[in-house]
């Protein structure tokens, strides 16, 4: 996925925990470790973007490094990523094996075939059977596709291309003449026992179990799977029905923890708070995710608990705020270790704006309970609470914070032309829903904060620097989780091809909004 805003980046396909980008450079005033516990702390600028993306890409790099690896079986990895290299554990193919159905011959022909009422009878040398007996020179007998070679042979010949005149004798056809190890596979002609075969940072497809199985493997070591925890906030938000009285269909409880499942998150679980402070501290606090993600507070209205809950819990802000539309108000934090109440707010803990004492010297805000073991720091990412925004949140800080966690490598992203002009804001950047026609992104026009309508029917995000960008401009495409290029399958270009004629269900895919 991108990490520019318009240029093609290369970057290496190493896992982002075993190859971590340099420090990025920040806006100045975009993080506040120790902020200010009153409501409406100090104006902040936001953070750039690009940076923003690095930023989430290099918070976990320590917790990815230290993380164990988790041996699963074969049957439980797909999905799953290598956490070590792949070696093979034999030659393969272990021994000479035919690669076709036909006779295994020793030396040049005609070959004498076996005579015998038993040996007419018996079907050759069969796939499965040990080793067996050395075949003469002058001599053949029948094989079957992936049957071991016997001592002797020098070659296969196919069945359509020999004649049994039933004489006893074997001629190969003229227009077929046998060649020295035709149709053998040798042994270790793909590799040696010891060659490296795959990376460690691989995603497992069906095709890497396959090779694995092959290579002599039962388990895998893979990355554990971080775990997240999805807390929906609004009071608004209806879980079923059709909208009434002022309140609204929650959208993103059904959306966010599957699209963080294919990120590659074990989701623990999806909690709808109500609009309070004490709720959503204490959810925060005691939830034992590796990241929590909330949707909705994270401006700095009066029912917006976020901000206020992270300085109650003394976590640091590691971005506050992304100059990108969508989603501008997103935030990412990483949780003080013991999830201790900030002592700030000890003498008033019911009250998460108070501003409290300076903090007390024997209990600094990330320290460890004394006598407790150490717990790896967590992370929130904080998304906005509208539809789109959240979706923005998601592949600005989400994406890269998972993406080191899971030890995934960085997609290499081609950048795509548009095929139609593209409003920006004077500022920030845009992310803006597109499909793939004829090698161009086309612009979907369902792409306010709070519409899903194109992002539904989407190939990607594609990432509008400040001002806008003309027609025929390239730009980067953040690919979508689910989408083809995201498991490095065909590019954007054979995307474009293979989906010109998908249907868009009423999807007008010309006029263009204004910046969101």
């Amino acid at each position: 996925m991108s990490e520019g805003t318009g240029t093609k980046s290369t970057r290496s396909r190493a896992p982002a925990h075993q190859a971590p980008a340099p420090p990025p450079k920040r806006t100045p005033g975009a993080s506040t470790p120790h902020a200010h516990p009153s409501m409406n702390p100090p104006h902040r600028s936001p953070t750039s973007w690009p940076d923003a993306r690095a930023i989430a890409a290099r918070a976990a790099v320590k917790e990815a490094a230290h993380a164990a690896p988790v041996m699963r079986p074969l049957s439980e990895v797909l999905g799953q990523v290598l956490a070590a290299p792949l070696a093979a554990l034999t030659d393969l193919p272990p021994f000479d094996t035919s690669a076709m159905d036909g006779w295994a011959l020793s030396g040049p022909g005609p070959w004498r075939l076996p005579t015998g009422t038993k040996d007419q009878d018996h079907p050759g040398i069969l796939a499965g059977h040990g080793e067996t007996a050395p075949l003469p020179d002058g001599h053949a007998v029948r094989i079957a596709t992936g049957a071991r070679v016997p001592p002797g042979a020098t070659a296969v010949l196919r069945s359509e291309y020999g004649t049994d005149a039933g004489d006893g004798w074997l001629h190969a056809s003229p227009a077929h003449p046998v060649v020295l190890g035709q149709d053998i596979r040798t042994r270790g002609q793909e590799c040696r026992s010891g060659d490296q075969l795959l990376p460690a940072g691989t995603l497992v497809t069906p095709a890497v179990l396959g090779l694995a199985a092959a290579a002599g493997y039962d388990e895998l070591p893979t990355v554990r799977r971080p775990r997240v925890e999805v807390l929906v906030l609004g009071d608004e938000l209806l879980t079923e029905g059709l909208p009434h009285d002022g309140r609204i269909r929650d959208a993103l409880g059904p959306m966010v923890g599957p699209w963080l499942r294919a990120l590659g998150a074990e989701v623990l679980g999806t909690r709808r708070l109500a609009d309070e402070a004490d709720a959503v501290y204490a959810a925060v606090a005691e939830s034992s995710a590796d990241v929590v993600v909330t949707t909705g507070g994270t401006a700095a209205g009066p029912v917006d608990h976020v901000h206020p809950t992270l300085r109650r819990l003394g976590a640091e802000l590691l971005v506050d705020g992304v100059a990108v539309r969508p989603g501008h108000p997103m935030l990412l934090a990483r949780l003080a270790r013991a999830n201790r109440e900030n002592p700030a707010n000890r003498e008033n803990p019911g009250n998460p704006e108070s501003a409290g004492a300076p903090e007390s010297a024997e209990a600094p805000k990330t320290a460890e309970t004394p006598g407790r073991p150490s717990r790896p720091a967590r992370h929130l990412v904080g998304l906005p609470g509208n539809p789109l925004a959240a979706v923005s949140g998601l592949l600005t800080l989400a994406e890269p914070l998972l993406r080191t966690l899971t030890g995934r490598p960085a997609p290499d992203p081609g950048p795509a032309p548009l095929a139609e002009a593209v409003q920006g804001h004077p500022r920030d950047t845009r992310l803006v829903p597109v499909v793939f026609r004829q090698d161009a992104a086309v612009p979907l026009r369902f792409n306010g904060p709070a519409m899903l309508r194109g992002i539904a029917v989407a190939d990607g995000l594609a990432v509008i620097p400040p001002g806008g960008a003309r027609r025929g401009t390239e730009v980067d495409v953040l690919d979508l989780p689910w989408s083809a290029s995201a498991t490095e399958q065909p590019g954007h270009a054979d995307q474009a091809r293979q989906r010109t004629d998908r249907a868009t269900d009423g999807e007008d895919i010309s006029p263009q909004e204004g910046p969101a």
